[in-house]
């Protein structure tokens, strides 16, 4: 598995299906939970979007420093036992998630 050069960050990827019907709950349990990864070691960035063609459906981007930061760090650490409390049963289907580099310079268009 790739882990990248420090200079690049990793994405990590989700996309999550909610019920429509727990939509509000949801984005207030994610709001409560966001803090946890934005104090997380190499933590970058965080984006959650609404998907607008699909009710209940967002994409979860993530930028880490490394890879590790989010697989052994983030993932092994006491606040995420609370990220996984406040949000993983909204998950339907539970998501899958993937990580990803840019493509190096002249790669990449």
């Amino acid at each position: 598995m790739e882990t990248g050069p420090p200079e690049r960050e990793c994405v990590e990827h989700a996309l999550l299906s909610v019920p429509p019907s727990r939509v509000d709950d949801f984005e207030s349990a994610f709001a409560t939970a966001r803090p946890l990864i934005e104090s997380q070691p190499g933590f970058r960035w965080l984006r959650l979007l609404r998907v607008v063609e699909e009710a209940g459906s967002y994409v979860l981007l993530v930028g880490w420093d490394r890879l590790e930061d989010h697989t052994q760090g983030f993932r092994r650490s006491p606040e995420y036992e609370q990220w996984r409390e406040l949000l993983h049963h909204f998950y339907d289907p539970f998501p899958r998630v993937s990580h990803a580099y840019d493509l190096p310079p002249g790669r990449n268009g």
